[in-house]
């Protein structure tokens, strides 16, 4: 892929990434929404498509910044697929599931597997949010780089609200927004002095 090309997606997905991140924290505020139906499915559909576009952010952080960028990408990518994993298990049990009594039996059917909790539902999600944060302080110190010192420290606001209630996935996603406009050319997408 080209550079402009390159570049182009990365600014789509700086902003498209945390907006449906914000979509999908919004609808799961809605009554009903937690259950299987319409708003479990378009909730979770939403958040699918936002994390599948941090694939490009995340590698637009890491590229260029030598073997502890590539190591942070790895740890978050890591993160990425395994909460892609949790989302793809929450669309399926959504789907399949005739009402919430229903839902909470297959979760509890999926998440008795050994290993499906740890990877899926704590550890492993985490480490994109401890990946993401090493690159975005990777980017921000430095040489060339192309954040200023409040990317990480947004992030880490909004993933530590997230992680107090998930009421806040709006306020977090509103965060990564601004913490990542930068690097999509929105604001100071320029190399910052030193």
């Amino acid at each position: 892929m080209d550079t402009s090309r390159r570049s182009s997606v990365t600014s789509f997905a700086v902003v498209a990434a945390p907006v449906l991140m914000a979509l999908y924290g919004g609808i799961r505020l809605l009554e009903g929404s937690r259950e299987p139906g319409p708003g479990w499915l378009v909730g979770h559909g939403l958040m699918l498509l936002g994390l599948l576009l941090f694939g490009p952010v995340l590698a637009a952080l890491g590229r260029g910044r030598g073997a502890v960028g590539r190591a942070a990408a790895g740890v978050a990518f890591a993160g990425l697929a395994a909460s892609l994993g949790q989302i793809g298990i929450d669309l399926y049990v959504g789907a399949v599931a005739v009402d919430k009594a229903d839902q909470q039996r297959l979760f509890d059917v999926v998440q008795s597997r050994p290993g499906v909790l740890p990877a899926f539902y704590s550890v492993g999600p985490m480490l994109f949010y401890v990946g993401l944060l090493a690159l975005l302080v990777i980017a921000a110190t430095g040489a060339g780089r192309v954040l200023r010192w409040w990317s990480p420290v947004l992030m880490l606001a909004g993933t530590v609200l997230t992680a107090a209630d998930l009421a806040f996935i709006p306020v977090a996603a509103g965060c990564y927004l601004v913490a990542l406009a930068p690097l999509g050319g929105f604001g100071a997408a320029r190399p910052v002095a030193a």
